[in-house]
């Protein structure tokens, strides 16, 4: 299987991969000797559309050069497009909605036995709690807590992809994350398209901070990470929590998106420029030593000069610890995709550039101010080239944020704690040796 797309989709996958393992099916990481090949896609925007259609051409290639007898499409891709799949892109056998992953197995069969078939679902079929066989590290676990979304900006396909959000009961996640802790795993990251809305469908109101409180008791975790908590909805409550738990790493990732009032509301946002800036004082101030990680989308339709130099100084006045910034794609089917005003894609990446470079300066900056600091970090691997290991504090996110790389003339194992004194900085990355204490 190769899956691609934000860490809900992984999750996805390795439920399948279980659901295939489980019916007697032998997981391989070689396309040259699967008999089936699933790509499990992103389809969110263009790059990831493109990036889904480059993997299923090369996938396809081992019909001809492989063993490969169903290549079988998954994922977002599938479920948004459906049989424009198989129509566009002939090479593939199958084309399987979301509302039909539960049943990966059968359909891989029928594949194989040549009965090559669609198969979908309703969006809500989906099993938000079936068992996964993890497909990354075996120390740290996403552990999606909701699926879909209620939102509805105008620039986003994930409802008419996933649906409506969909939480899963309080119980159901802490017993996920209990088992996930027994077999070694020692940080969780908890997803959602929002994950501050979490429980409002099925408790009357947003149970993020309740979940929470259940999630620390569990002994063998150490690390519990939120992505993706939307402003309007981060509370005096959450930020508290997360300032007197210790197993609540201070990290926080909000997607803001753009700070001008009027983008904001024609992208269906909530929040303000006024609200923005209250809620990082009051961030910083509750949680002091927190890192605070965005996101951002340059170019949406309509963008002006002056709009797009307010976000830069948004940006600089905020000093953002961390910083994506993507450009507006236009989605068919989305509200934005229709509007006035489309902007030119070189100036998109114009400004997108303009961005980063503001960002990029805060980050050198932030950077070196750790330096002489010791900070405790998860020891990811060994690199023999450079011999030294490398691993994340609990300042950076799996795969979206920067690297600790450190020596030591001991040998240390992998999914273990290190306290680290940072001596220098190489861009993104954090360089220093090991210590044998703790001075945070």
């Amino acid at each position: 299987m190769v899956s691609l797309g934000c860490p809900k989709n992984q999750v996805d996958a390795e439920q399948m991969l279980y659901t295939l393992k489980s019916a007697g099916f032998e997981i391989t990481s070689s396309e040259a000797e699967a008999d089936a090949i699933i790509v499990n896609t992103c389809g969110f925007i263009e790059a990831a559309k493109a990036e889904a259609i480059e993997n299923i051409l090369e996938a396809a290639k081992y019909k001809a050069e492989g063993k490969c007898r169903a290549l079988i499409v998954t994922g977002c891709l599938a479920e948004r497009y459906r049989d424009d799949v198989t129509e566009e892109i002939p090479e593939v056998d199958v084309c399987v909605g979301i509302g039909q992953n539960r049943n990966i197995a059968e359909i891989v069969k029928e594949a194989l036995s040549g009965n090559k078939k669609n198969r979908y679902g309703e969006k809500y079929e989906l099993d938000l709690d079936s068992p996964r066989m993890l497909g990354g590290p075996f120390y740290t676990a996403y552990l999606k807590i909701a699926d879909g979304c209620d939102n509805c900006c105008t620039y986003c396909a994930i409802p008419k992809i996933r649906g409506r959000m969909r939480s899963r009961r309080i119980e159901d996640i802490v017993k996920e994350a209990s088992l996930l802790a027994r077999d070694g795993v020692k940080e969780i990251v908890l997803v959602a398209q929002d994950t501050t809305a979490y429980g409002q469908d099925i408790y009357g109101k947003p149970v993020l901070c309740d979940l929470l409180r259940e999630l620390v008791k569990i002994k063998e975790l150490v690390w519990i990470r939120t992505l993706y908590t939307y402003p309007e909805r981060i509370t005096d409550e959450f930020l508290t929590l997360v300032r007197d738990e210790d197993k609540l790493v201070k990290y926080i990732d909000i997607p803001v998106q753009h700070c001008n009032d009027n983008i904001l509301s024609r992208m269906n946002r909530k929040s303000d420029k006024k609200s923005l800036y209250a809620l990082m004082e009051k961030i910083r101030k509750t949680v002091p030593d927190i890192t605070v990680r965005t996101t951002l989308i340059v170019g949406f339709p309509g963008e002006s000069e002056e709009e797009f130099a307010e976000l830069d100084k948004f940006v600089k006045d905020m000093e953002f610890d961390r910083l994506g910034c993507f450009t507006y794609s236009a989605e068919e089917d989305t509200a934005a995709a229709g509007f006035d005003g489309q902007i030119s894609e070189q100036t998109k990446q114009d400004r997108c550039e303009v961005i980063m470079q503001s960002q990029n300066t805060i980050t050198e900056k932030k950077n070196s101010e750790k330096i002489g600091k010791t900070y405790k970090v998860l020891i990811e691997g060994y690199d023999d080239y450079i011999k030294c290991y490398f691993g994340r504090s609990e300042s950076d996110a799996p795969e979206v944020d920067g690297k600790v790389f450190f020596t030591t003339p001991r040998s240390l194992k992998i999914g273990e704690f290190a306290n680290v004194r940072i001596n220098d900085v190489l861009e993104y990355d954090l360089l220093g040796e090991l210590c044998d204490e703790f001075t945070e």
